[in-house]
Parts: C-alpha cells; sequence; structure tokens
C-alpha cells in the first residue's frame, strides 16, 4: 500500500501477526493484498516451509520485506531471541542461519535479529558484550547473502530486562559491526514509550535505519488512537532520505480493513 502524506509517499507493509487476524495464516496474504498491500512482514514464518510461503506471497502478488529470526520456545530463555543471552550461542547461530534461508527463498531484504531478555542474575555488560559479539557473527553471514540485518530496542515497560536498551544503542551496535550491512529497525512505538522525541530521534538516526514500523500509544493500536502524531511523523519520514518499507505493526482496536481508514486522514 502507497499512501501519500503532505511530505511524499510511504510505503506501507503489513505485519501478519498482528493485522488480519480475523481469517487463517495462509489467508492473510490474500487478504492483505484486496486490502491494497503489496508488502507484507511475517514476523515467524518457521511454521510452515519456505517454499509454502514464497507460494502464498506470488499467488497474492505481495512482497515479504522482513522476517525475523526464529524465537525459543514458549517460557525458554530465548523465548524473545537469543542474541544477547549467554550460553544461548549455538542456538542463535543455528537461528540465524535458518532465517537466511528462509530470507533467501522468500526474497527478503531485511532479518531483525532478535535480542532476547537478559536472564535473571545475568551480569549486563556480559549479556550486551554476548550480543555484540552475536552480531558480528550473523553480519558475517548475511553479508555475502544480500540480506540487511536490523536491530530493535523493546521498551522497558513491555519488556523488561530486554537485551538492547534503545534506538541509539542499536545504532552504536551496527556502526561497530559494520553499518552496511547491519542497521536498526526503528518502531515508533518502542521509541515513544521510551523517552519519545520521535522526529527528532529518526531524523539523526535515519542514515543507519534499515525498517520502520508502526503503532500507536498507549494501547498499541493503528495510528490515530493514541498520542502520536503520525501526520507529522510519517510526513517527516517520508520527506526523509529513508526508502524502505514502513510496517503496520499494530493491534486494530475494531478489525483489520475497518482500521485501515487512517491512512486516508494522511493525504494532502
Amino acid at each position: 500500500m502507497i499512501i501519500s502524506t503532505g511530505g511524499g509517499e510511504i510505503k506501507l507493509a503489513a505485519n501478519l501477526k498482528w493485522l488480519f487476524t480475523e481469517v487463517s495464516l495462509e489467508q492473510r496474504f490474500d487478504a492483505a493484498a484486496k486490502a491494497g498491500f503489496i508488502g507484507v512482514e511475517l514476523p515467524s514464518p518457521y511454521e510452515l516451509p519456505a517454499a509454502r510461503v514464497r507460494e502464498l506471497l506470488d499467488a497474492a502478488g505481495v512482497q515479504q520485506v522482513l522476517i525475523n529470526t526464529p524465537p525459543g520456545e514458549p517460557g525458554s530463555p530465548t523465548a524473545t531471541g537469543a542474541a544477547a543471552v549467554p550460553g544461548a550461542r549455538e542456538e542463535f547461530r543455528e537461528g540465524v542461519l535458518r532465517a537466511l534461508e528462509y530470507a533467501t527463498v522468500l526474497e527478503a531484504p531485511s532479518v531483525h535479529v532478535m535480542a532476547g531478555v537478559r536472564p535473571a542474575g545475568t551480569d549486563a555488560a556480559l549479556s550486551f558484550a554476548t550480543y555484540v559479539d552475536n552480531i558480528a557473527w550473523a553480519a558475517e553471514r548475511a553479508r555475502s547473502s544480500g540480506v540487511r540485518i536490523v536491530l530493535e530496542a523493546i521498551n522497558k515497560r513491555d519488556q523488561p530486562d530486554y537485551g538492547l536498551e534503545s534506538m541509539e544503542a542499536a545504532a552504536a551496535v551496527a556502526s561497530a559491526v559494520d553499518p552496511t550491512t547491519v542497521g536498526v529497525l526503528f518502531d515508533c512505538y518502542h521509541a515513544q514509550v521510551d523517552r519519545g522525541n520521535l522526529i527528532e530521534r529518526f531524523e539523526r538516526l535515519v542514515p543507519q535505519i534499515g525498517h520502520v514500523q508502526i503503532a500507536d500509544n498507549p494501547g498499541r493500536g493503528e495510528p490515530g488512537t493514541g498520542e502520536i502524531a503520525y501526520e507529522r511523523v510519517l510526513t517527516r519520514i517520508a520527506e526523509s532520505s529513508y526508502e524502505g518499507w514502513v510496517g503496520c505493526e499494530y493491534g486494530p482496536v475494531d478489525g483489520t480493513v475497518p482500521g485501515l481508514s487512517w491512512t486516508e486522514r494522511l493525504h494532502p
């Protein structure tokens, strides 16, 4: 879906974990296409064979723009990612390789490598050092594939002790490891909960931003249901040098398709 703002056009991608949950996962690709989307995010495509996801993308005529690395088992130390979890190196590496295999088949340009939560009692410095080492390893594997690694910070209200402190920390890691292969996933919802100042922070980080996601706060609903001035935020994104996708990673307040009416309010 391409929408117009006062600053230009924005390419919106539907996150199929959050949107079109009224139908089964396999039906969501077609539902997104019928609603006008040409790009989709699928955080965890691993419940389906990569070849089957490829078939669904082709049948719907949509592009896969982002996937995540595989999460660990529910309730395990790596349930939200393994990159910042000391002692989980083999699980982390296996997950990265699997994600890159899927990204290649799906032609997804970006893989979000999830940091995960620092285990109770683990030294924060050790967890972060583990994270940096793991991201460097992932970057080496991604470099030859043409896939870009993106790093996302989760706000501490929703996920205490998450292994990546902020969008700025993500940018620092990307710069230290490989700024060509590693970038920032700028999630407006998490950034708003973590200090706000979205436009200023976006403009400062934009050279390193590889992907953007949106949801309003509080409630994590669609734009227009909370406090974020998305007309201004998306206009400034459109005016910037960022040319990538903006993923709709929000929980529709009253149904996916009715909730898309927010896009009409952005037209100049």
